[in-house]
């Protein structure tokens, strides 16, 4: 069977105050100056803050792809070092992730790789700066994509950095500034709600509740998904969140894809659909499930801490100017 470890490392791989001393509050966030687009000359970092890859892992595509923009993307050595199975040392890493942000030059940081690891850079004493800056990321990226989020800082963006050409444009097109489609998947509670997006993997929030770096979620509009995880982990993540309270005031969830192995399921066993009916269900907002993001494809990009609209009749996702 495949392991929820090559599942992840798979997955990422190819997918190459309130500031800083506290959680953003909804009317810090409502005040939060928005960042420039990228234009033509911009400066990009890759980094590695997670499981190691392979030291020969060619990364020419996603460089050509920032050329075609005119945009430079430096990849330092640093992303293909391995210590046990991190890309260095904890340390190590949360150097990297701090020379990125704090350099002036620097307009956006790109995670490569995936696995696990963000979140020992982050209690290893990382702390985004003051200055805004457009991150990418997904899979175990959330914790840094959510911490970010969580010290008040616009621009992190919850993709892919490989696929068809479609969904890199769409990328693209968010690190601009320009308009992009709205996402579609099947509704299933009613209704219309309003709010920023909050956009992470199910298991790598859930490992983030009680910490610094888990933003609030009240009014948000909340998506989630997941890979290699059974129904029945699933619904005992799902139970974590509403104990904890963190649904209590969501505005809206959506639901990504969420992938795992056949024999997970036995006959009478409930399936991931009813699960996550049965857990997000009942919450007195809208619902939404198969969004076109998460693990797979198609992995749509979605910007953290943009308001959005989740309409829970018609299935619909939309970003709000």
């Amino acid at each position: 069977m495949i392991q929820r470890r090559s599942l992840l490392i798979s997955g990422a791989t190819t997918a190459l105050g309130a500031l800083i001393s506290g959680k953003a509050t909804a009317s810090t966030r409502g005040s939060t100056p928005h960042l420039p687009p990228l234009r033509k000359g911009a400066r990009l970092r890759a980094i590695n803050p997670g499981t190691w890859i392979e030291p020969d892992t060619a990364f020419d595509a996603l460089i050509d792809r920032c050329a075609a923009e005119d945009w430079t993307l430096e990849i330092p050595p640093s992303v293909t070092e391995q210590w046990r199975y991190f890309s260095g040392r904890d340390q190590e890493r949360a150097g990297e992730l701090a020379r990125a942000w704090t350099d002036p030059s620097i307009d956006a940081v790109i995670s490569l790789g995936g696995g696990w690891g963000s979140a020992r850079v982050l209690e290893a004493g990382f702390e985004f700066p003051r200055r805004p800056k457009w991150s990418l990321g997904f899979s175990d990226s959330c914790s840094l994509l959510l911490a970010q989020w969580a010290a008040g800082l616009p621009g992190a963006i919850h993709g892919s950095t490989s696929g068809p050409e479609d969904q890199w444009q769409r990328t693209v097109d968010l690190l601009k500034g320009r308009p992009v489609a709205p996402l579609d998947g099947r509704g299933i509670v009613p209704g219309v709600g309003e709010g920023f997006l909050v956009v992470t993997n199910l298991t790598v929030g859930t490992h983030l509740i009680g910490t610094p770096w888990m933003p609030h979620l009240d009014g948000t509009i909340l998506v989630l998904e997941d890979v290699g995880e059974a129904p029945y982990r699933v619904d005992r993540m799902l139970t974590q969140w509403r104990s904890a309270g963190l649904l209590d005031k969501v505005a809206g969830v959506a639901c990504g894809r969420f992938s795992w192995m056949e024999d997970d399921i036995r006959p009478g066993d409930f399936s991931m659909e009813e699960i996550l009916e049965n857990r997000l269900g009942g919450l007195g907002v809208p619902l939404v499930v198969n969004l076109p993001i998460g693990h797979g494809l198609p992995n749509q990009a979605l910007p953290l801490g943009q308001r959005a609209r989740l309409d829970g009749r018609h299935g619909r996702l939309a970003l709000l100017p």
